[in-house]
């Protein structure tokens, strides 16, 4: 449920085979860089950090003997600031490049490739650079990139996506830090990939329940790595893309090294890395993804549309509920004409219904209407008063039956904030007037939405919650022989969001092997087959039903009996990896010393 959907009372009444390390002094573009305790930027055997002329030189030419009557002068803040910018010209440039490029991995222009280029362009960019200077390059790698993925916030404010993208930027930079910790490091793509894991951890989970948008993951749901999301879902094909990545960082490291002056011999550590890449890449197409079916159940995804897209899609009150209605009863009397066959159940979207049908008998009726004209069981999405805490609601999915009407539900375990529901609500809303378009917090689930919708077990999964593991593999772990995407992109139509969000769901198809269906109000709905094909799909802002035959399984995947293991494994193996690149940096200073 995005920004700005709720319908308030008022309306209604009216994301080692890499070769040789380079010298300290060289960097893997070829410019000089620092030692660990040159400070940032300061080139080893050049000019002294204090601007002066070196040993025995003096800042205003008196000479070896003025040295010690007279120090050298420092420069002013602003002139080590521009002599810093100079330094650090080109690798800024070619991160901010290496970002544009990751978010182009994305949907909606998946090229899913270039994921493997933005990887290696970090790995190359922090090789041999202090911590300091790869904060920075992973910082300036990760803004373009959030800010081209999460462009579609900008229907809120283009300060929205700028504050969420510098905050996403910040995991970046503590990447950027740790790959340049970890770089003199023996297996080093090892390492980077670990640390890629960490840093998606870390975020889909901090602050406020986090955010997993842009995860490596996620620009790969249609690539060779996709398969292995069975084996360890997501953050298996994230580790394994940054693996391939980080191989082929060191392939390039090391030709580079040999220019001029290489022989086969020496290229071999090359050859290594890019077969050793090429491998990891080619690895999931030998993980089998089974779709055999224990059973089969047909339904009819119901797209009702809305008036206009962005924040005031809403239209007049029971405009939205109206569309879906009226597209059902359309759907029944193709049933009674015999043009096409009648469904097992119904799946309505998430705000299909732009009232609470427990409050306003309007819409209570319109629903049931349209429930007993199509005859069997509908999932229908609602917001439903809070019943103890006032100004608090449920965005729920509530399974209508055409004879008992409403009977069980399931609730969003993970409301937005800042769109669903604003925390520090009251010193927030002073400073920023705009959270009063979220005029009522969304109060959030305490359970699975595993449902019985006619003759099929259902995992109701709501909107954003598609992108967090945990509670789609609880969700199966529940029972769900099927899982069910309830969504409303309308806020953010035709901006590639819906598109993000459908990608999604492929992987978790793959990962759960399950078929998904996804129900939009106003695009994309879609069904997608267990091994993460699209099977039917109808376009954003068209009114219209999709009927299908989708399989229900009872089989798991390895990724649902090891789930979160993997991630975990992997993030702590990162996390220990910059550990010991630290005692290792100590104990070296300590013997020089």
């Amino acid at each position: 449920m995005p920004a700005g959907s709720d319908t308030t009372e008022e309306a209604v009444s009216g994301a080692s085979p890499d070769g040789p390390v380079p010298p300290a002094g060289t960097g893997p573009t070829g410019d000089r860089t620092d030692t660990p305790d040159a400070g940032p930027g300061a080139p080893a055997g050049g000019p002294a950090p204090d601007g002066g002329n070196g040993a025995g030189g003096s800042a205003d030419g008196a000479g070896s003997g003025g040295a010690a009557a007279h120090p050298p002068r420092r420069p002013g803040r602003a002139r080590r600031l521009a002599a810093l910018a100079r330094r650090e010209a080109v690798r800024t440039v070619l991160a901010v490049v290496s970002g544009l490029a990751l978010a182009l991995a994305f949907p909606p222009y998946d090229l899913w490739p270039l994921s493997l280029v933005a990887v290696a362009a970090l790995s190359l960019l922090t090789r041999g650079r202090t911590v300091r200077q790869g904060a920075w390059t992973g910082f300036v790698l990760g803004l373009p990139f959030f800010v081209i993925l999460l462009k579609w916030l900008h229907v809120v404010g283009w300060d929205a996506v700028i504050g969420l993208s510098v905050a996403e930027a910040l995991f970046m930079m503590l990447l950027g830090a740790a790959l340049a910790g970890t770089s003199r490091l023996p297996c080093r793509p090892l390492w980077t990939a670990c640390l890629w894991v960490a840093q998606e951890w870390a975020r889909d989970r901090l602050p406020f329940g986090g955010f997993p948008w842009g995860r490596l993951a996620f620009a790969n749901t249609g690539s060779p790595f996709t398969p292995l999301a069975a084996l360890g879902g997501a953050p298996l094909v994230t580790f394994a893309v940054a693996l391939a990545g980080a191989l082929l960082a060191g392939c390039a490291a090391t030709l580079w090294g040999l220019r001029g002056a290489g022989s086969v011999r020496r290229a071999v550590p090359a050859i290594e890395a890019f077969g050793l890449a090429a491998a990891v890449t080619v690895a999931g197409l030998a993980v089998p993804v089974p779709t055999e079916a224990d059973d089969s159940v047909d339904i009819a995804v119901v797209q009702g549309n809305v008036q206009q897209p962005g924040m005031d899609f809403l239209g007049r009150p029971m405009k939205i509920l109206d569309n879906h209605a009226t597209a059902t009863e359309k759907l029944a009397a193709d049933v009674r004409a015999g043009r096409v066959k009648k469904p097992d159940l119904v799946i309505w979207p998430e705000n299909s219904s732009d009232l609470d049908p427990f409050k306003y008998p309007q819409a209570y009726d319109r629903i049931d209407e349209a429930v007993k004209a199509i005859g069997v069981p509908v999932l229908v999405g609602a917001l439903v008063d809070h019943p103890a805490k006032k100004g608090y609601v449920f965005n729920e999915g509530i399974v209508w039956d055409p004879k008992s009407g409403p009977g069980a539900s399931y609730t969003k375990q993970h409301p937005v904030p800042f769109g669903e529901y604003v925390p520090f609500r009251e010193q927030l809303s002073k400073i920023i007037t705009r959270f009063q378009r979220v005029p009522r917090d969304f109060a959030p689930g305490d359970h699975t939405g595993v449902l019985n919708v006619g003759p099929a077990k259902l995992g109701d999964v709501i909107c954003f919650e598609v992108a967090y593991d945990e509670i789609v593999h609880d969700t199966v772990g529940a029972g769900a022989r099927a899982l069910v995407v309830q969504t409303n992109n309308a806020t953010y139509g035709r901006t590639g969001q819906p598109e993000q969000q459908l990608a999604m769901s492929k992987l978790r198809a793959v990962e759960h092997g399950r078929a998904v269906v996804t129900a939009a109000t106003s695009g994309i709905s879609a069904v997608v087959a267990p091994d993460g094909e699209v099977t039917h799909q109808i376009p954003e802002f068209t009114q219209g039903v999709v009927s299908a035959r989708i399989p229900l399984r009872d089989e798991t995947t390895p990724a649902d009996r090891v789930g979160a293991a993997p991630e975990w494994a992997l993030a702590i193996v990162g996390l220990l990896s910059c550990a010991a690149a630290t005692v290792i940096g100590r104990r070296g200073r300590t013997k020089d010393k």
